[in-house]
């Protein structure tokens, strides 16, 4: 015979309404939280080794939309020893480019020794066409019909950068290559965006 079973008492626990409200307020505040720690650590971070490591820098133009817009913070990596094609860097202005700002964000196009040109709005590389994975969907002003790049060969220790918004950006195209001298860092993450906390790591 099977043994018999006997339903254990249910307890009843009594729900103070005051703990209710306090645990919801946690669950509401803890995404905020949690964004205010990250900028916190990002602005410590960026001051406490702004001379070594890592700096933040405000998006101030157009010329790197739609990946950066204006407004957006930055960190670089000022620590980073090796430039790839492809990677964004901020740079100091280099001295053909006449009343610049002082310092310039672009994306590395060509490297030391290649040879670069265009034909319509393709970028060749050593007479090849340069695929540009990076770049995204250009609209409005930043589409640009003709790259306009006069066939350079980029001196040894320098790089060939230009903007995303290739329709509205001041560029290698017009003052000339940058020196690896002038070079500040390369871009890590996007901290800030349309007034409120936002990251995008690269």
């Amino acid at each position: 015979m099977g043994a018999d079973t006997e339903d254990a008492p249910t307890a009843v626990i009594a729900t103070d309404p005051d703990e209710e409200g306090e645990a919801e307020k946690k669950k509401r505040t803890r995404p905020w939280l949690g964004w205010v720690i990250t900028i916190a650590a990002a602005l410590l971070i960026s001051t406490g080794t702004r001379a070594y490591a890592v700096q933040s820098y405000f998006i101030p133009t157009p010329s790197m939309t739609p990946t950066l817009m204006p407004g957006d913070r930055i960190l670089v990596d000022k620590l980073s020893s090796t430039i790839h094609r492809g990677d964004i860097v901020v740079f100091q202005n280099p001295p053909a480019d006449q009343g610049g700002p002082p310092t310039l964000v672009k994306r590395v196009i060509g490297l030391p020794g290649e040879r670069i040109s265009s034909v319509g709005n393709q970028v060749l590389i050593n007479g090849k066409t340069l695929a540009e994975p990076w770049l995204p969907p250009l609209v409005g002003e930043c589409v640009e019909a003709s790259e306009h790049i006069t066939p350079t060969t980029i001196p040894a220790g320098h790089y060939f950068v230009m903007g995303d918004c290739r329709g509205d950006s001041d560029d290698s195209r017009y003052w000339g290559t940058v020196p690896s001298a002038l070079i500040v860092g390369k871009v890590d993450v996007i901290i800030w965006r349309n007034s409120h906390p936002w990251l995008h790591w690269f």
